[in-house]
């Protein structure tokens, strides 16, 4: 069974950029590729019943086991070792891609306490998007009772777009709860 987000995506936005900017084609409009969750452990890394709670909590949060992530380098002030455990990271496509797009948006981001909606300034020159969560006791999967402590997230939205215009108007579409301007 194909995801809601995703046929809404194919059967309405999709045609509805091309005809918004004007393309030529229906495969020139932009689509999202991949979504990447990052959680950084920091010193928890070390600690084996941390890390596989975490763990846990991320798979929960995904549908898919995180791979553990290693520092690349040796930091004496931030007490860090090459090799050792630095977080947890996540790479979602196609169907569970949308399904994690569909939850996150319309459950999880309205979970936040005080939340206002979503900066515009987290798009980089070639049109991702990139935002961070403080809790990742917002997505109803995790448990808030079971989780020793609550952790932030980053989440990346990988798009195929030729500029930032093109990427905020799928998202747009796609229901992101973006900060108006004029709104303070």
């Amino acid at each position: 069974m194909t995801p809601r987000l995703k046929e809404l995506f194919f059967k309405e936005i999709q045609p509805s950029l091309k005809s918004q900017f004007g393309f030529k084609n229906l495969y020139m409009s932009p689509k999202i590729e991949k979504i990447v969750l990052n959680m950084g452990l920091g010193l928890d890394g070390n600690d084996s019943k941390i890390l596989k709670s975490c763990e846990e909590d991320m798979a929960k949060i995904t549908g898919q086991k995180p791979v553990v992530t290693k520092f690349k380098k040796s930091v004496a002030n931030f007490k860090t070792r090459k090799g050792s455990n630095a977080g947890l990271k996540v790479t979602l496509r196609k169907n569970k891609m949308y399904e994690f797009l569909d939850r996150l948006v319309n459950i999880a981001l309205p979970r936040i306490k005080d939340f206002r909606g979503l900066s515009d300034k987290g798009f980089d020159k070639f049109g991702n998007y990139t935002f961070g969560v403080k809790e990742h006791i917002i997505f109803p999967e995790v448990s808030f009772d079971r989780a020793d402590k609550v952790r932030g997230l980053d989440i990346v939205i990988v798009i195929s777009s030729k500029s930032k215009d093109y990427s905020y108007a799928l998202l747009e579409k796609l229901n992101f709860p973006f900060i108006k301007k004029g709104d303070n």
